[in-house]
């Protein structure tokens, strides 16, 4: 069994390529919910959403979240609203876009949870609707929220800053609200600890897998099997392909390279898989502790995804 820490779109795509190279059977997902938000009293999980529907083949190929062959007809039917709502109401949002196919995953969802169902639960549900063959988990059932504080020292969710805001705007802290008490979801423990290997996808190191390993069993298990660790760097030429990760690690006192990405990763994995583009930097990453395999990982074609899948399960001495 192979898991994959994963947040939204790069996760989705590795997992897409990892399909080819492994059984799906054999792969698990464990999903960042930290951004996940409540909208017009509907339950939105977008990082796993985003997982489902790409592995669903039903994603829209060019926003890269949502549904393929969307229509918009009840969000432009909120905007007859936006003149009648009170100065202080939050009701009938329109920032965040949601399409008329997309909201029945939501309703399901919100209905379930109503009904005493975890997240889990419903969540292998929705997967099976879908005829995913790969086993998603959200990280935990219990509520997490990523707040971001701006540099004007205002404090707002992350769908906020990353949607509303459109991730334009300096951030001086992220924190993870509820992480220390929640606890992984069911069976992932078990997972973490078993898998003949665990992969660190090519999502923001700081609001999609960060969420993950502030829960508190999280990185001591993955710093007790360390060399079965492989990261992937979503940092390509000192820039991130889609996303803020970039700017926030630069905003966060970090380095926007693979450097920066190998010293946080490096007290809980071995390997750290990084594009050719930054091949001169590996003497670095393995100065930041990391071992730097070096592959094209910018997956533009079902053959070079494969082939990063491949490097990456070959890097933790996967056969």
């Amino acid at each position: 069994m192979i898991a994959v820490l994963c947040g939204g779109v790069g996760a989705a795509r590795f997992l897409g390529a990892l399909s080819h190279v492994v059984d799906p059977s054999d792969t698990v997902g464990i999903v960042n919910t930290a951004d996940d938000t409540v909208l017009h009293g509907l339950a939105i999980c977008p990082d796993l959403d985003t997982v489902t529907y790409t592995l669903a083949n039903a994603i829209d190929p060019d926003r890269g979240w949502g549904l393929s062959d969307e229509s918009w007809r009840a969000m432009e039917a909120l905007q007859r609203y936006a003149d009648v709502r009170p100065q202080r109401s939050v009701a009938a949002p329109t920032w965040f876009n949601l399409g008329d196919r997309d909201l029945a995953t939501h309703f399901y969802r919100t209905a379930r949870l109503g009904e005493g169902a975890t997240l889990s639960e419903v969540t292998a549900e929705i997967c099976a609707a879908w005829q995913v063959r790969q086993r998603l988990v959200p990280m935990s059932d219990q509520r997490v929220s990523t707040v971001v504080t701006l540099a004007d020292g205002g404090d707002v969710s992350f769908q906020e800053y990353f949607v509303k805001l459109h991730h334009g705007v300096p951030v001086t802290a992220v924190r993870f609200v509820g992480a220390s008490e929640a606890t992984l979801a069911p069976g992932v423990e078990g997972i973490l600890k078993s898998a003949e290997c665990i992969v660190i996808a090519p999502s923001n190191p700081i609001v999609s897998i960060g969420p993950i390993r502030a829960l508190a069993e999280v990185d001591p298990i993955l710093a007790a099997r360390r060399s079965s660790v492989v990261a992937i760097s979503p940092i390509i030429g000192g820039a991130a392909l889609k996303g803020p990760a970039d700017r926030m690690l630069n905003e966060l006192g970090h380095e926007s390279s693979v450097v920066g990405v190998a010293r946080l990763y490096s007290p809980v994995a071995a390997t750290l898989v990084i594009d050719p583009v930054d091949a001169h930097l590996a003497p670095a990453v393995e100065d930041a502790g990391m071992r730097a395999v070096i592959t094209p990982s910018v997956m533009s074609s079902p053959e070079i995804g494969a082939e990063l899948a491949r490097v990456s399960l070959l890097a933790a001495s996967v056969q």
